[in-house]
């Protein structure tokens, strides 16, 4: 039964590297485009939820034994997976400072605007 389970990890873990592959291509094929990579991480972000809110709720611990299993296997492989939204600070903190040439240009076309 040992060897039936390691051979099922190994093809976990090759799917789930083959995921990895598709998902880091996508990104390649994105790259520069932030609508199309936001595009991405909302759909990864679905993902996470309809796997977590489905297939994985149904799957959860029926006994203390299996829970204890799961809990220590969370607690050795790196905790409780989730997807971290930036927050609004972090982006607005990645945008370029403006220039005192720009600043002066919106003032003048949003004086232009109460005309």
């Amino acid at each position: 039964m040992n060897a039936h389970k390691n051979i099922e990890s190994e093809k976990l873990s090759g799917n789930v590297q083959a995921i990895a592959t598709v998902v880091y291509d996508a990104v390649q094929d994105c790259q520069g485009d932030t609508v199309a990579l936001l595009a991405l991480l909302r759909q990864l972000e679905q993902l996470h939820r309809e796997i977590r809110d489905g297939i994985f709720q149904e799957s959860l611990p029926v006994n203390r034994r299996q829970l204890y299993s799961l809990l220590k296997d969370i607690e050795s492989e790196g905790g409780w997976p989730y997807i971290e939204r930036m927050r609004l600070q972090a982006f607005l903190a990645n945008l370029p400072q403006e220039t005192p040439e720009e600043k002066s240009h919106e003032v003048l076309e949003s004086d232009r605007s109460f005309s």
